[in-house]
């Protein structure tokens, strides 16, 4: 079989290749799955680069999340059955056409979800329900994200929407507040070109506070965010898009008795009892059939085409999840 590999960390583009490989045989305790699309996700590529908070051992396999079917079944695994459709994250190699999950982290996914929606249904908008319950949002309540056209955010905004909590989405510019309007986010979209941004916030809240912070950009941006949280207020720490370290005003965080948090999700879901993460995962699936969570896709590529794939040019021009096709 093809799987896209890397024997040393650097540019995605510059150290993946595609590898024939032996067919990889399931444990007793895992199944193997024929990839029907699989994302690139961020985490992905700075894995790749070797910045992520763990490492993988090089070689590797590339690809974290998909969507495919059931193709062979260990001796220990009961209850599932080849040709079944599935879902699977924080797992590797799932940029191949086939790879193998532990039982366990396997998701049955209904016919009411398209393949392009499942295959990113997990790792994204999990992590967006997960900071939600984080940040100790209740029904009611404000909360305030940078970068809200990326898939946390268009998430965050949605789930959080279904739970009656307040989002105001902050993007740079003008076509990316079209871009959440395009998927149906259409309310407290503000954009920080406009000079009187934080004024526009202050007018959309009134006489509220707002109770949590998103920051995936970090920099200055993240500190602007700090100023906006109400007192008391909780301000989630969840990426550094700008490459700037946080740039905070120590009397924000004083008076306003403010935590920083840093949400590490993948670390943090690897932690949940699996109560909690099948009721969020059912959330999930029910949000995604009946259409109130939608993601949009930025292309669809084959393996043979993956170097143009992760390139600088499409993931920065990408309006969605770039997706592979074995």
């Amino acid at each position: 079989m093809r799987s896209v590999t890397y024997n040393e960390f650097g540019k995605p583009s510059d150290v993946l290749t595609i590898t024939d490989s032996p067919m990889p045989v399931p444990k007793e305790n895992e199944v193997r799955i024929k990839t029907i699309l699989s994302s690139i996700h961020n985490h992905d590529l700075i894995t790749i680069q070797g910045q992520y908070g763990t490492k993988p051992k090089l070689p590797a396999l590339a690809g974290s999340e998909a969507v495919g079917t059931i193709d062979a079944i260990g001796t220990s695994v009961k209850g599932m059955q080849a040709g079944q459709r599935v879902v699977v994250t924080g797992v590797e190699g799932t940029w191949a056409e086939y790879f193998t999950a532990p039982a366990s982290s396997v998701i049955p996914i209904p016919d009411a979800i398209d393949d392009e929606m499942a295959a990113q249904l997990i790792a994204m908008p999990m992590s967006a329900l997960m900071l939600i319950e984080f940040l100790e949002l209740e029904k009611g309540q404000w909360v305030i994200q940078n970068a809200a056209n990326g898939a946390v955010g268009e998430s965050l905004a949605m789930l959080a929407a279904e739970r009656g909590i307040n989002t105001i989405n902050v993007v740079r510019s003008k076509e990316s507040a079209n871009e959440l309007t395009e998927i149906g986010i259409t309310e407290n979209n503000v954009v920080s070109d406009d000079d009187d941004w934080k004024d526009q916030v202050r007018q959309l809240i009134g006489d509220a506070k707002i109770s949590g912070a998103v920051d995936s950009v970090g920099g200055q941006s993240g500190g602007d965010l700090l100023s906006l949280l109400g007192h008391g207020g909780i301000i989630a720490a969840v990426g550094a898009m700008s490459g700037q370290p946080l740039a905070l005003n120590p009397t924000h965080l004083i008076f306003k008795q403010a935590t920083l948090k840093g949400f590490w999700g993948g670390a943090l879901m690897q932690k949940m009892d699996a109560d909690n993460k099948s009721r969020l995962i059912k959330e999930l699936i029910e949000r995604a059939a009946s259409g109130k969570l939608k993601l949009p896709t930025g292309g669809i590529y084959t393996l043979d085409n993956i170097n143009e794939a992760v390139s600088g040019k499409v993931q920065s021009g990408k309006k969605g999840k770039v997706l592979i096709k074995p």
